[in-house]
């Protein structure tokens, strides 16, 4: 099965009908796993071996605006630069667009604005695939509904199916070869007073993608083996952690997820490694603080950057140790 066919199970109906408006418009959030997803199923439908959860950063993500133009190429403006069309970036958007293209050629105009680093670990593939489904709903007056939006998503972009909402959020990993039971949605829980920080290390492009890494640890990774059991045994913790408010429980389960990940990528070959020396003293750093009392913990996507899980009754001790950090709070 491949991508379009997927699009056209979603669509019973012809997608380019002349009931556009003249633009459309979506904000969609950066999202952070605490439970990670790192390896596919299927790699041409991004069906992800395991389920996965994360949590929203709200005000940190992309807004893309879309219109229908005259040229005869798609233009995309990312934070006000229009980007070549040889870009990695151009040519990954424009294939995903062609999915609702195969039957009459329209292009677009594409203004993205995105207030986080591309391609440093900080979810902006997620982010800026979700925006932008949610801006072609809204250009082409679609009507689907946020499972189907997630389901689409996910197509340009795995955890781009997440980011579709705020709070916490759970990317069910589904049994079905189709994929339509591979979804995201929101989950019930709201934890005022839950802050996360980001520690940049570095703002530069990762020199191996998350597709590239993801796939050399399936392939070459001796712990990959155990991935899927370290996820079965997290899940229920982190869910069990949201229910009863056990910080401890939340944090020091996402920070043991996030090294599992980044222990089986060191353990390919060649080895992926994330960490920059900066990384590995805010790391140690962390530790010694936990051990003097403060309660903060930390998890890593694919790239340098840290993000620092902590109270908001701990915020001004967690400043004064890292003066850089930028502290989200993810519920008002």
């Amino acid at each position: 099965m491949k991508k379009s066919d997927v699009v056209k199970m979603i669509f019973d109906h012809d997608l380019n009908k002349e009931r556009r408006r003249e633009k459309g418009s979506a904000f969609a959030p950066t999202n952070i796993a605490l439970c990670k997803y790192w390896g596919k199923r299927n790699v041409e439908l991004n069906l992800p071996v395991t389920s996965s959860l994360s949590i929203a950063l709200p005000d940190k993500g992309a807004l893309t605006t879309v219109s229908v133009c005259n040229d005869v190429s798609d233009n995309i403006v990312l934070n006000g630069n229009k980007l070549n069309q040889d870009t990695p970036f151009v040519i990954r958007t424009c294939q995903f667009l062609d999915l609702f293209r195969a039957n009459t050629k329209w292009f677009l105009d594409i203004d993205i604005k995105m207030n986080i680093p591309v391609a440093a670990g900080l979810a902006s593939s997620a982010c800026g695939f979700a925006s932008l489904i949610l801006a072609l709903n809204d250009l082409f007056n679609w009507n689907l509904s946020k499972r189907e939006l997630s389901i689409l998503s996910r197509l340009g972009s795995g955890s781009a199916s997440r980011s579709l909402w705020m709070g916490f959020v759970e990317w069910h990993a589904g049994v079905q070869a189709d994929g339509m039971d591979c979804y995201a949605e929101p989950l019930r829980w709201e934890w005022p007073g839950l802050n996360v920080g980001i520690l940049a290390v570095s703002h530069q492009a990762k020199s191996v993608s998350s597709r590239e890494a993801m796939q050399r640890t399936i392939d070459t990774s001796a712990l990959y083996g155990s991935w899927s059991k370290k996820v079965a045994h997290d899940m229920p913790l982190l869910k069990q952690a949201l229910q009863n408010k056990n910080f401890s429980l939340l944090g020091g389960t996402s920070e043991s997820n996030a090294l599992t990940m980044h222990a089986a990528m060191l353990s390919s070959w060649p080895p992926v490694c994330y960490f920059l020396p900066e990384t590995l003293a805010f790391m140690q750093k962390i530790w010694k603080l936990r051990q003097e009392g403060l309660d903060i913990y930390f998890t890593q996507d694919a790239g340098p950057n840290l993000k620092l899980l902590f109270l908001e009754k701990n915020a001004g001790d967690v400043k004064e140790q890292f003066h850089d950090i930028e502290i989200i709070r993810v519920f008002p």
